[in-house]
């Protein structure tokens, strides 16, 4: 036989599925027609073509005749990892800014800058805003914080159903519209005088809402704008562009509030949406990739959740970060409690604590935009027994400014394991279950965390600040342990599935 029929028996071994050799072609299993393999841990494989130029003979035998390849000496055929349905679109060098060549994603993430760097300043005006008018409640801003999460917690998977049924783009200018008119009321009432309480209770409640259609359509957007072979790199630069707004954001808040007050900083942000919405109208609808909308059905929801239910390398990779969220990422009430109760700082110095943390996290986001392939799910697990192991130490750190130093790589594994998950989640899937499973995610992500507030609370209070720091970190280490101990026992190599159950009428 000739030097395709001898790749093609080399190929058939490595894989153990190939049957027979036709005409140097290695034979590809049911399920996957576009040769392509997925291990457990999410890794995709492609057989290699058989060198070029190759001819079979005439005289070869017929197509449901075995071939037996007698054992020779040639070089090994190595099935290069691309990602899941990607074809010929696979990754490619290019830098760490190379997803800002493509121009609709240019316009998006010039819009995030501004839209962003809004949303941080409204944060800190809205905590402000409630303070002053509740005679400085506390109560009062975990209700409006409590009210601002509710709806992700109640309704967050419809956002997904809403974001895969409906062309992405114009439920991106939908929200954007509504999150720019909730700010607007909230800056007039705030400026006229007439803001109360409840006020601001029903607009962070409205946000909310809005919120909860805008995080699955704007995560499976970005997909539809640089294609799977930069979404990794895209999904870094958005994580690098929340990162810096959140460290510019609260200082330009913290200076116009000091000069002219609350009002007209939710007035600026509510003109920031305007970047946005600009952004998406300037785009070439003819420069997005396909995403056909998915058409009205009843159990899309339950679809979804069975979809990722029958998906265990989706499901490792959301249990990880359930966990790494709920007792890892409490930063907010950790670093402040250890700040304030271990080295007796005031808020200046709690304010550079979070500064360092938000540094770390935007170089962990710029470093992973630096990535080409997919990431692997070893590689999440390694970061997440990174990243727990860096909090512990955190915790254990004799001095403040070993504490601060600590925070800036625990911040780069933090923000490398969840540019890593968002990019594994989303190139796992199949194109039409994108925006439910980034509901899911999100849910996951977002949900959890104020699940896990309470516990760390009471740890901090009954054992100690540097307790409740060292547990959270010990507990995410143990998760990725054990995730990465049942990925370990997965099967080697599954095809990969080409399409998700249609919705039961």
């Amino acid at each position: 036989m000739g030097e395709a029929v001898r790749v093609g028996a080399q190929l058939g071994e490595s894989v153990r599925d190939a049957e027979s050799v036709r005409a140097g072609e290695v034979a590809r299993p049911a399920g996957a027609a576009d040769g392509t393999l997925q291990g457990a841990d999410g890794t995709v494989q492609e057989d290699a073509p058989g060198e070029p130029g190759t001819e079979p003979a005439e005289d070869e035998p017929a197509e449901d005749e075995p071939v037996e390849a007698e054992p020779v000496e040639a070089e090994p055929v190595e099935a290069e990892p691309v990602e899941a349905e990607l074809g010929e679109d696979g990754p490619r060098r290019g830098g760490m800014f190379r997803s800002l060549r493509v121009r609709n994603y240019r316009l998006y993430a010039a819009g995030q800058v501004v839209s962003n760097t809004g949303t941080w300043m409204q944060r800190v005006a809205q905590d402000w805003l409630v303070l002053e008018l509740a005679h400085g409640s506390g109560t009062a801003l975990g209700i409006t914080t409590g009210l601002q999460f509710l709806p992700m917690l109640l309704f967050g998977l419809w956002g997904g159903v809403i974001a895969d049924r409906y062309p992405k783009r114009r439920v991106l200018a939908l929200t954007q519209i509504s999150m720019g008119l909730l700010a607007l009321v909230l800056g007039l009432l705030a400026v006229s005088g007439a803001a109360q309480v409840w006020h601001v209770y029903v607009l962070a409640f409205g946000l909310g809402v809005a919120t909860v259609v805008d995080n699955p359509t704007r995560q499976s957007f970005v997909v539809e704008m640089v294609g799977k072979r930069d979404l990794p790199n895209a999904i870094a630069l958005n994580s690098a562009t929340f990162n810096g707004a959140r460290l510019l954001g609260p200082a330009v808040a913290g200076v116009l509030i000091a000069l002219i007050g609350t009002g007209p900083v939710f007035l600026v942000n509510a003109a920031s949406f305007a970047a946005v919405l600009f952004s998406l109208s300037a785009m070439r609808a003819d420069e997005l990739h396909d995403a056909p909308a998915v058409k009205r059905a009843k159990g899309q929801l339950r679809e979804g959740l069975r979809y990722v239910r029958g998906r265990r390398d989706l499901m490792l990779v959301l249990i990880l970060v359930g966990f790494l969220a709920m007792f890892g990422m409490n930063f907010n009430t950790t670093v402040a409690l250890v700040a304030k109760e271990v080295f007796h700082t005031d808020a200046s110095a709690f304010g550079l604590a979070s500064s360092m943390l938000a540094l770390g996290a935007l170089s962990g986001a710029l470093l992973a935009a630096r990535r080409v392939a997919k990431p692997r799910l070893r590689v999440l697990v390694g970061m997440g027994l990174l990243f727990g192991t860096l909090e512990a130490l955190t915790g254990l750190m004799p001095t403040y400014w070993l504490f601060l130093a600590l925070l800036v790589p625990t911040g780069i594994a933090m923000m490398t394991i969840t540019t890593a998950a968002n990019a594994t989640m989303q190139l796992g899937v199949a194109p039409e279950m994108r925006g439910r499973v980034m509901a899911l995610y999100m849910l996951v992500f977002l949900g959890t965390n104020p699940v896990g507030a309470p516990a760390i609370g009471w740890l901090a209070e009954h054992f100690g600040a540097r307790t409740s720091l060292v547990i959270g970190g010990l507990v995410s280490a143990l998760a990725a342990v054990v995730v990465g101990a049942v990925a370990a026992r997965g099967t080697a190599v599954r095809p990969v599935p080409r399409r998700a159950r249609p919705a039961q009428g």
